[in-house]
């Protein structure tokens, strides 16, 4: 038996990330692979009083929660298909790797690049120095495409 192939797609509240995440539901369905959500969270600063530091990372891992359920929503209603969902505090970029290095099942990294924008923080860290090192593929998936051409192109 084929090991499963995984796709995975950082989340956050953009447009490009849903269009990233229909793109990699669509990839997945044709392969019989499945997507792995991330998304991550800053690090808090170190308060004096440990019950407010608490309160903030608490209500940031609830809105973490909250983003990830619906994104999965979104997709299971796309492709019927459940994804994994992970949290992580620290820098994006870190943890992206920390979350590739860790699974041997993720096949590519699926990012989405803003319509008429230049390139965000992880598509140029991924796509530049980073791009030759990684053990998986990565996969910038244009913001502006529509569900059709993401169908033709998946």
């Amino acid at each position: 038996m084929a090991a499963v192939r995984s796709f995975l797609v950082v989340v956050d509240d953009t447009p490009e990330s849903r269009v990233a995440m229909r793109f990699a539901a669509l990839r997945a369905a044709h392969v019989e692979g499945r997507v792995i959500l991330l998304h991550t969270l800053p690090a808090t600063e170190f308060m004096q009083w440990g019950g407010v530091q608490e309160l903030i990372e608490a209500e940031a891992k609830a809105k973490a929660d909250a983003l990830l359920a619906g994104v999965a929503d979104e997709l299971f209603a796309l492709s019927g298909q459940r994804p994994g969902m992970i949290v992580r505090e620290g820098e994006a970029t870190a943890a992206i790797l920390e979350t590739v290095a860790a699974d041997p099942s993720i096949r590519a990294l699926v990012l989405g690049a803003a319509l008429g924008a230049a390139p965000g923080p992880l598509v140029s860290f991924f796509a530049g120095e980073r791009a030759g090192a990684l053990p998986c593929l990565v996969m910038i998936v244009p913001g502006g495409l529509d569900d059709a051409r993401l169908a033709e192109l998946s």
